[in-house]
Parts: structure tokens; sequence; C-alpha cells
């Protein structure tokens, strides 16, 4: 759903209004380019385009397995891929990101569309987050800086510095500590860098004070090594931004500057907003003097028509649109392609059918930051006793509503949820029969992500259970998701299907 302008020379924030986290964009000729963390999800690193910094498409993918393969061959919610950074550089797009278990990675493609390369490690460790690369033009050495995750290394609130092979594929020493935040009264969580060269000096921009009460940094240095003096530019002050947090500079071709950064909404996840920056004094200067903008004057680009990432999907063909990303990386014959409209999932043998949490075969998108309703058509094609399949809110806490077949052999609507703390689902609202096996499902999603479930099994639409207040996992907002599954045993458990996806604004 697109930003809502106040009227056509004005945008108003969020300007994507989902959970695109850790965003960063790059300018290439008059197109800009945005990706954010997708942490355990598969695809991962996805890529966003637009020509006026308000309307954003999603194009891709950069990344369509998550690696080493057997890792990701069920959920790590909160693992993956962290914080990437973009840039473009020698013709080519790059992007770096660092994996908290394994290290930073890189990976590079002639076009934004791909073929992307493989990804290459490097720099291994553990606790190594938001890397961010700098090719100096002026004097052809690259550099690379981080920062560090407490969770896996026992540091945190400090960036590290490296030099760096112009070709991005080694470093080139040691690396040292080039901004330490325990020496800076008040600062804590220093982390999310990214890397500029501008007017003689080098540029990082980085928050601290954590992602839900924090500030946007912006420290300067005559060498890159330091020292670096700081300023606060972003600050929520008394808006209701709380905490704006990191994300990327980039310049329009007119010579504009824009700072895209993340806000932490809770089950909504981090939604990213867009700041006019100007240099004052030697300093950028974001927002209104620093304190984060609702609506403001368009950056001076062409007119675009609104647009915002797909979330409606009738599956042509049975193959899914670019909004959804599997909970882990996916398996063969979990989706069949055919010649009608519908995904066709198969109800994946599992032993875990208590909990939608442990399935790698779930297919998801972001749960919008707007009031809306989201709607499905089921049909459940399995004779299998205990096989099911559904509509989820998924989150530390889920809740679906969908189809199962029963041991009468009849098919039966059932709503079932389970809390953060639970490892099983418990019944949300009462069973009832559903004749065709067949349902259309409904789920409308008020204020506070407040979620009301609903469904037509042929005598129109009627409520089920009470509300459910979505959650979020760690670092990731809720999701929206679809699933087919049956109990472990031999043979083929037979697949449902699903048509017309909808979300509509309330």
């Amino acid at each position: 759903m697109p930003a809502t302008p106040v009227d056509a020379d004005t945008y108003t924030n969020p300007v994507l209004d989902a959970d695109w986290s850790d965003p960063d964009v790059v300018c290439v000729g008059d197109d800009f380019y945005l990706t954010a963390s997708s942490f355990g999800r598969a695809p991962a690193l996805p890529l966003l385009h637009s020509r006026d910094l308000v309307n954003w498409t999603l194009i891709g993918h950069a990344l369509e397995r998550l690696e080493p393969a057997e890792e990701f061959a069920a959920p790590r919610h909160d693992h993956g891929v962290w914080a990437p950074s973009l840039r473009y550089h020698d013709e080519r797009f790059w992007i770096f990101w660092g994996d908290p278990d394994r290290g930073v990675f890189q990976i590079n493609a002639p076009d934004v569309r791909g073929p992307w390369s493989r990804p290459h490690l490097l720099k291994a460790g553990k606790g190594l987050i938001d890397p961010c690369p700098l090719w100096d033009e002026e004097t052809g050495e690259a550099y690379l800086v981080h920062a560090w995750a407490r969770s896996r290394s026992g540091v945190k609130n400090r960036l590290t510095g490296h030099r760096m092979r112009p070709d991005g594929t080694g470093l080139l020493d040691e690396g040292e500590v080039i901004v330490d935040g325990d020496r800076i009264p008040g600062w804590f969580t220093l982390e999310g860098p990214k890397l500029y060269r501008h007017d003689g000096w080098f540029w990082i921009l980085a928050p601290a004070g954590g992602v839900e009460t924090g500030w946007q940094g912006a420290f300067r240095s005559r060498g890159f090594f330091g020292p670096y003096e700081e300023r606060i530019v972003l600050e929520q002050r008394n808006t209701a931004v709380n905490g704006p947090h990191q994300g990327g500079w980039v310049r329009t071709p007119s010579g504009e500057d824009w700072f895209l950064h993340f806000q932490q909404r809770g089950p909504y996840g981090r939604v990213v907003h867009l700041q006019p920056m100007r240099w004052e004094e030697g300093w950028p200067v974001l927002g209104d003097d620093g304190a984060p903008v609702t609506a403001h004057r368009r950056p001076a680009l062409p007119p675009q028509p609104p647009a915002a990432p797909a979330t409606d999907d009738d599956f042509p063909g049975g193959r899914h649109g670019r909004q959804w990303q599997w909970t882990a990386n996916p398996a063969d014959g979990w989706a069949t392609q055919h010649s009608g409209d519908g995904l066709r999932l198969t109800c994946v043998r599992t032993g875990d059918a208590h909990d939608l949490r442990r399935l790698p075969h779930v297919l998801t998108q972001r749960l919008p930051g707007t009031p809306c309703t989201a709607e499905v058509e089921l049909r459940l094609d399995s004779h299998e006793t205990g096989a099911r399949a559904g509509l989820a809110v998924l989150g530390d806490a889920y809740c679906w509503i969908g189809l199962q077949r029963g041991a009468d052999g009849a098919v039966h609507l059932v709503h079932r949820f389970a809390e953060a703390v639970a490892d099983g689902e418990r019944d949300a609202g009462h069973a009832r029969p559903a004749p065709d096996g067949r349902a259309r499902l409904r789920v409308e999603i008020g204020p506070g992500a407040r979620c009301r479930f609903s469904a037509d099994t042929g005598d129109g639409f009627r409520p089920s259970g009470p509300v459910f207040a979505a959650t979020a996992w760690r670092w990731v907002g809720a999701l929206l998701g679809l699933f087919a599954l049956a109990p472990t045993g031999p043979g083929h458990a037979g697949a449902a299907t699903f048509t017309r996806f909808t979300v509509t604004p309330l």
C-alpha cells in the first residue's frame, strides 16, 4: 500500500510501512535501489527500486538460498542475514552483510537483477555485524567498517575498521577500533555504521542507544583510522518516531541529500522513513533540525505514480510473487506449478505439526503497518487424517485459521493459537464443518496489530475466537503466513490450494 500523500508535492512517513529492517540505499543514474535485512528467511536480501525515494517496488532478491544450506534447512528466525550495505562501484553492485554466527560476507553483480555471485566470506568470526565498504575514488584505496554483537562476541558499542583489497576479496590488516562508544559519555550500543567520503572527510553515520529509544549519530575524521569527532544528528525529541535508527544517505542526480532509516514498531517490525538532509557548518542536519519529519516536500525528482511492494497474489501457474519468503531454505516439492491459478502447497509430513514456528515450509510476507484485511481462499485436497492448511499471523506467539481432515474423514474449519512460551497449540475457536473442503479465510488486522479471525464455509463470514495480539520475533516483525502439513507417516499426504490472496486497507 503506497504512502498516503498530503498533496502532490508532499510525502508522508513512513514511505515503506512494513518490516524492511536496516535499510541501505544507493543511487545509480536516475534509479534508487534499497536492500534490507532478511534474517533466516529465503530468498534473502530483498531488492527494491524507486525513481523518487517515496514510491518503492520489490524487484527481486540477491540471495536465493542461505548458506551453509544445511544450517538453514530449519527455521532460524533471528539468524542469517543481518544489516546489509548496498554500494555501486566499478560498474557493479555490491552487498556486504554480517552473519553474526559466521562473519562478514560479500556478493556482487553487474546488474541489480543479477546474476549475483556466490557469497564470499570476507572476514570470519562471531559477532561481526553491520559491515560497510568504502572505495575512495581519489586514492584508489578501499576500506571496511563493522560493528559487534555482544550476544556472540561479548563485545559491543565499538566500530572496527580495516583496509580492504580494492576487488573486495580480502582484508589487508587485522583491523583496529576506530570508534569506541564506551569513551563517548552517554553513548551505548553503537552499531549499524555506514561509511562515506565527503568534502575531504571520512564520514560514518551510525545509530546508538538501542532500536526503540536511541538516536542517529555522525562521525567525521580526516583519516580513516581516526580520531573521529561525533555529533547526534537525528533523535526523537517531541515526535512520535521512537529511536530513529540506522539507515543510509543518498544524493540525488540534482544534488539533494536524503536519509532513509527505520523506526521500530513492535509487531510491525522496522518501518522505513525518509528524512531531508542538508549540511550546516560542515555537519549533516537530518529531518527538521534533527527531529524526524512526519510530512515533507518531496525530493526534486520526476513525479512517479503511487507504488508499494506488492501484497496481493493470484499465484498464476502455481508461482508465488516476489513478496513471499519461506521460513527456511526451500526444498523441492513444497509447491507444485500447474497450468491454472492458485498456490498448490504439499501437505508436508512433519513431527512438528503442533508448532508452526518450527516449520521451514511456511510461506510468509510482511505484516502491513496499517490496519487492513488479509483474505485467501483455501481448498484442502488431502484425505490424510490430521492434514491441515491455513492462514497464520506468525511471531513469537502465533494464531491461524484453516481446514483440517478429521478422524471421521470430514473436513473441519479449525482456529488455533500458541503463546510465546508454549511448545504447542490450543484451540482459539470452536471447530465447525467445512462440507466442501473449502473456506474463505480472513484476518482483520486493526490498530496495534490486534487481529480478528473469521471464515466463510458457505454460509457467509462468521467470526471465530477472541482477538489475537500479533507479536514480533526478537528482531523480526510479525508475518502473514500460508502453510500445509500432515503428521508423520508413509506416502504422499496430498496438498492444499490457496487462491486469490488479497490485502485491503481498513
